[in-house]
């Protein structure tokens, strides 16, 4: 059996009038047998060539694509390329769909491998599927069309929802709840216990997390990203959130609907990133913050005050992105700045001594 989503070689080739459609594209001159999408400079005669950036377009001589699937906005400049073309608005959702049907995931059967130990009281829905020495604990409970990876450890009382996918490695704490068609890559962690500690005494001591931990219907977490447990609340990722391999979530944290959290982000603990927040990677964000829904946050910034929804920041410390940019290329000036001012210095200096020589009394 496996643990993993196969997406096989395409068996068969589609009509390119029959993919129009399904894109939302005008129906595209001839009727070429496509057998799948490819970038432009690998695509064959019979795959489409990828052209979504006008970086792309210069590639155009060299490719042997048969057809392409191209952005609205670049039509125009294809010049006098006479293949059968795709024009669609959005041609990444075009490629989403187009690859769905080219290599569509293969339904795995529904097995428990011999290896797998489940503990009392375990409840599985139908066509669930446990891979070798995955482990499920006393009380948990695996939702319809579930997969469940090899060397998995699902703890006791976790409740996982429908057509969820957990890949191999995946360590979930006990009480934690999953949603629905979420999809955990290799080595998350879920559930763990917050950074929480007193100091006193001469030592430091732990303050137990006793909190619940829930991640809603349709969120993808990137591989060893970790998920803190709430301390005495609870740490939420809601519906539709993407974090991206490494991302840290501290205890109480709560991300809303349809956030994108890019590459070792991370968030620590009590604050809330609204919903539509793009985070790009490094972003740092520190606890008991506020990030508005939709706000922005650019690669490395370090965000150390709330951010007002919609808002773009970069840098650190964070802070909107006109100003970043109007201190950045202020910054680019101050060398030349700072040469200037030593010539108006001396200058200023030659002056005062010329001065003081014209008013010394004669002998």
């Amino acid at each position: 059996m496996n643990s993993f989503p196969l997406r096989r070689a395409p068996s068969r080739t589609h009509p390119l009038s029959s993919l129009a459609p399904l894109v939302g594209a005008s129906h595209p001159r001839g009727d070429l047998e496509i057998s799948g999408v490819a970038p432009l400079v690998a695509a064959t005669s019979q795959e489409l060539g990828f052209v979504a950036h006008r970086r792309y377009v210069g590639g155009l001589d060299e490719s042997a694509a048969g057809a392409l699937l191209v952005a609205r906005s670049l039509e125009n400049l294809l010049g006098e390329d006479s293949r059968p073309r795709l024009v669609v608005e959005d041609p990444h959702r075009a490629l989403a769909t187009l690859l769905d049907l080219f290599r569509p995931v293969e339904p795995g059967e529904a097995e428990i491998h011999p290896t797998a130990v489940l503990g009392r009281g375990v409840r599985l829905g139908r066509k669930v599927r446990i891979a070798p020495y995955a482990v499920i604990e006393d009380g948990a409970e695996v939702g319809d069309g579930s997969s469940i990876g090899a060397h998995v450890v699902v703890g006791a009382g976790v409740k996982i929802g429908a057509n969820t996918f957990l890949h191999p490695h995946v360590v979930v704490y006990p009480g934690v709840v999953l949603g629905n068609r979420v999809i955990l890559h290799a080595g998350v962690r879920i559930g763990v216990d917050g950074f929480g500690y007193v100091a006193g005494e001469g030592k430091i001591e732990k303050v137990p997390q006793i909190g619940a931990c829930i991640v809603e219907d349709d969120v993808e977490i990137g591989a060893n990203s970790t998920v803190d447990r709430g301390s005495i609340g609870e740490t939420r990722v809601m519906m539709g959130s993407k974090l991206d391999n490494l991302v840290h979530l501290g205890h109480n944290v709560v991300v809303g609907r349809m956030a994108l959290l890019a590459a070792q982000v991370g968030v620590a603990g009590s604050s809330r990133i609204g919903s539509g927040v793009l985070a790009g990677g490094q972003a740092g964000i520190a606890g008991h913050l506020t990030v508005g829904d939709g706000a922005q946050l650019a690669a490395q910034a370090g965000i150390i005050g709330d951010v007002e929804a919609g808002e773009t920041v970069m840098g650190f410390p964070a802070r909107p992105r006109a100003e970043f940019l109007r201190t950045s290329a202020a910054q680019s000036r101050l060398p030349k700045a700072l040469s200037r001012l030593r010539e108006l210095e001396a200058r200023v200096a030659d002056l005062g001594s010329g001065s003081e020589k014209d008013g010394a009394p004669s002998s």
